[in-house]
């Protein structure tokens, strides 16, 4: 062809394989590809592969009166068509297929997002009831006495309910915010206890507690269960000792008694386990954190959890 008709032939060629492309990508891709219906979108690709290709020996020749007369050059062109119209229809359904699986692949990493949100949120509010049904029945008993320490156990109640509403539902909070509410709830069995417990609360660095932020409930919970299961002031010579130091790495670890029973008062109630404990580090804290929870010698029971809470 002169190269008038080269150029022509290349446009009407470019806007044909155009319109080609979109059937490929915006149809025949979205209803049978990822419908799974797969020999119907083989069937029908192969389908527009042969009549795109009928189209063009027919329409292109005729138009620009191409010239054949020589040996070789009609094969040359059909070769020329099928290719082109081959990688046009190849090229629309892998373009097609890979934007819908990084589509899809998105949205399961929005979902899995989603989902472990839910799951923190969730866990976190099975404490909360717990926390408001422990106190409220301390400062209900001491009401009938009118005691002294009525007022203190409001104190405490006010503190654990401020951490409750406002804390627990932020994505970390400071050491010494979580600090603050495992003082409350030990304070709040102290009162109930005539301040006999044997809670021992020993906090290495103070100074590092408002510097550094953790995911809410983590220690809390931890606490919570040892009291629990400890059998403080229900069991003679139960005990709970709590330690937090900071180096190069944040160290939490509770020592405590453990008891034969759990009261009936607290066998519904069934905390955070350590998975879940587990999860929320895992999320926060993934290869950069140690959880050990076991029984020791002497019928105690230790937790530690070793953080790098820069990492």
């Amino acid at each position: 062809m002169n190269p008038p008709d080269l150029i022509w032939t290349v446009i009407l060629n470019v806007i044909f394989n155009i319109g080609i492309y979109y059937l490929v990508y915006y149809y025949l891709v979205p209803h049978f590809y990822l419908s799974n219906k797969y020999p119907e979108f083989i069937l029908y690709a192969l389908i527009c592969f042969l009549v795109s290709s009928l189209f063009r020996i027919l329409w292109e020749p005729a138009v620009f009166n191409m010239d054949f007369s020589k040996e070789g050059y009609h094969i040359g062109f059909l070769y020329n068509v099928y290719i082109s119209q081959g990688i046009v229809i190849l090229v629309a359904s892998f373009l097609g297929i890979t934007k819908d699986k990084f589509r899809i692949e998105q949205d399961v990493r929005d979902l899995g997002e989603e989902k472990d949100q839910l799951y923190l949120d969730l866990l976190k509010s099975k404490l909360n009831p717990h926390f408001l049904l422990n106190t409220l029945n301390n400062i209900y008993v001491n009401s009938f006495t009118r005691s002294e320490k009525t007022p203190e156990s409001i104190l405490q109640l006010s503190k654990l309910l401020q951490y409750i509403i406002y804390d627990s539902s932020k994505e970390k909070i400071s050491v010494a915010q979580e600090f603050s509410s495992i003082e409350s709830l030990a304070g709040l069995y102290q009162l109930k206890y005539n301040n006999e417990l044997d809670i021992v609360l020993t906090i290495g660095d103070r100074e590092t507690m408002d510097d550094i932020e953790i995911p809410p409930s983590v220690f809390l919970t931890l606490f919570e269960n040892a009291l629990k299961h400890s059998g403080i002031g229900r069991v003679k010579d139960s005990f709970i000792h709590l330690s937090y130091t900071m180096d190069q790495y944040l160290i939490f670890e509770i020592v405590n008694s453990v008891a034969e029973e759990v009261p009936s008062s607290e066998g519904n109630y069934h905390g955070l386990g350590n998975e879940a404990i587990i999860h929320i580090l895992e999320k926060f804290y993934s290869g950069n954190f140690d959880f050990v929870s076991e029984a020791v010698e002497n019928n105690k029971y230790k937790t530690v959890v070793k953080i790098i809470p820069y990492g």
